[in-house]
């Protein structure tokens, strides 16, 4: 059986716990923190990042964007990355855009847990410059679609729910929702599906 290395609190490790949901694939949740030097996660990326994803033939998939599109690839099932090459590129740049807003959100998230006078206020206020242009990004692309890409719930859908879904979770005074009503009804939305209610963040 499949093992997926994951953290409850990763945008990027949901990401690919949704799309297994979705894609209705069984496996083996290994729940882990990158940071305890003694996680298993070290043996299987030398990187030491979840998600992993560990096959049956004892290989080791990592980042979150090349294990999804591996298990986009092995089940016909509800699939999530468009096979036409312009639709295939629009979502994941997508993908590549919310999770860029995850990115430099966890980046503030350790800049913040620094010292205070170590602390580095501009590259906070870089990160969270990235996040703001790349939320609004997000909303100017939506515009009044029903989902991101076409008429279709795609990888693009998952990523930037996962980037929400983190936004709330890390930063919930960005209040996001107010800003850009079109994302809010896109969280909304998505929110009711089963694998995104199975997958949410612990309460902060």
């Amino acid at each position: 059986m499949l093992k997926l290395f994951s953290a409850s609190t990763s945008p990027f490790a949901r990401k690919v716990r949704i799309a297994l949901a979705e894609k209705k694939i069984d496996y083996e949740l290994v729940e882990t923190s990158a940071w305890d030097a003694q996680s298993p996660v070290h043996a299987v990326n030398p990187l030491g990042k979840v998600p992993v994803l560990s096959l049956d033939d004892g290989t080791h998939i990592f980042d979150s964007r090349v294990i999804v599109e591996y298990i986009d690839s092995v089940s016909p099932v509800s699939r999530l990355i468009p096979a036409p090459t312009r639709q295939r590129i629009a979502v994941r740049t997508w993908e590549a855009l919310a999770d860029g807003v995850s990115e430099a959100l966890l980046l503030c998230v350790l800049e913040g847990r620094r010292p205070a006078p170590r602390r580095d206020a501009d590259w906070i206020a870089r990160q969270r410059g990235k996040i703001d242009a790349g939320v609004a990004a997000m909303s100017a692309e939506l515009a009044e679609g029903a989902w991101c890409n076409g008429e279709a719930y795609t990888l693009a859908d998952i990523a930037t729910g996962c980037a929400l879904g983190y936004l709330d979770f890390r930063l919930p005074e960005l209040d996001w929702r107010d800003r850009y009503p079109n994302l809010g009804k896109l969280a909304e939305k998505l929110a009711k599906r089963q694998a995104f209610m199975e997958t949410a963040p612990p309460a902060a």
